[in-house]
């Protein structure tokens, strides 16, 4: 397959490209496009065998359902029971990197939504995203424009590496801004149930729903959002997590002395912690002072992990709080062990 490959300017798009992409959606394929988090994969929404190409580029489960984007409230309110709660969430956090899970409304594909009766929505922050929605005049699902399993894209360049020849249109702007995912909640019941974290927190949620819940081991199984039951992000080597400057050190003196090429994913008041390590082998994430810095790098750096040919990677631990959650959540699945002392012995 011929990937056609449009880089836009994000504040003004070529309308042009953005018609001959929105054409693609509506002729039932799938399209690449920018976001404020990360890129996704897209095809129309109300169309089952569109959305099973999305699947098929992927390599995605068929029980791992989608987010529907939409460029409107009347959009959403096509898709889904729009409930009073939401309402008011739509206006604090849309357009922005919140999706929220509703009952769903006939003629949303299957595919969508694994055949729940619920579908996942939101309107993303980007002139790129809604532009192309409004042009194809139909909702899309889209879930990030990666192979499934490995680290979701943040720049073009990743979605063309992954997805060439897969999908017949991708459209490049500048890298995301956010580099995480949508929060993800369940608002059709209440309590709220925080089923993705993401950089709309949990703390903020709470202001407007009270109690917002964990998801609990049935809800893990049967998921109602993507990137809940299966493992993700992971590059091609085995990733641990490091508490603290101490377990970095340990277990890089461990890996190395195994004969393995090691790769840091760590804070800049964590560089110089191991002076004799090659330069090419630490990626700094940022402040850790500013979470939302490291998480708009998480994927770049366990990407650039595979770049050099990384066998181990040592990444270290976040807080929990705030968008905390977020990074931790997206570590979490990228590792081999949380805790680095039990791969020793692989």
């Amino acid at each position: 397959m011929e990937t056609k490959f449009w880089r836009l300017d994000r504040e003004h798009p070529d309308q042009e490209k953005i018609k001959a992409a929105a054409d693609f959606i509506r002729s039932g394929e799938t399209v690449a496009f920018p976001t404020e988090t990360v890129y996704g994969l897209g095809a129309n929404a109300l169309d089952d065998q569109a959305v099973k190409k999305i699947f098929a580029a992927k390599g995605r489960p068929s029980d791992n359902p989608l987010i529907v984007h939409v460029a409107s409230i009347a959009q959403a309110e096509a898709v889904a029971e729009v409930t009073p709660l939401a309402r008011k969430l739509m206006a604090a956090f849309w357009p922005g990197p919140l999706s929220l899970v509703l009952p769903k409304k006939a003629g949303v594909a299957p595919s969508v939504t694994a055949g729940q009766a619920t579908v996942a929505v939101r309107m993303p922050n980007h002139p790129v995203a809604l532009a192309l929605i409004k042009a194809a005049g139909v909702p899309i699902a889209a879930p990030s424009a990666n192979l499934s399993g490995k680290p979701s894209p943040t720049t073009a360049d990743h979605v063309y590496h992954d997805l060439k020849g897969r999908v017949p249109c991708i459209l490049g702007a500048e890298d995301t801004k956010v580099g995480v995912e949508s929060t993800v909640v369940q608002v059709a019941q209440q309590p709220c149930v925080l089923l993705r974290p993401g950089a709309i927190t949990q703390e903020q949620l709470e202001a407007y729903c009270g109690k917002v819940l964990l998801p609990n081991k049935q809800q893990m199984e049967i998921p109602q959002a993507p990137g809940m039951k299966y493992t993700h992000y992971a590059p091609e080597g085995k990733v641990y997590l490091v508490k603290n400057k101490q377990e970095l050190q340990e277990a890089y003196a461990h890996w190395q002395g195994q004969g393995k090429k090691v790769v840091l994913l760590i804070p800049k008041q964590w560089q110089g912690i191991l002076p004799a390590i090659p330069e090419e082998q630490v990626f700094l994430l940022g402040s850790q002072e500013d979470l939302r810095e490291i998480a708009a790098a998480i994927f770049k750096g366990l990407r650039y992990c595979d770049d050099i040919g990384a066998e181990i990677v040592l990444a270290a631990s976040f807080g929990l709080e705030g968008i905390g959650a977020a990074i931790m959540n997206r570590l979490g699945k990228a590792a081999q062990k949380e805790d680095w002392n039990r791969g020793k012995t692989e």
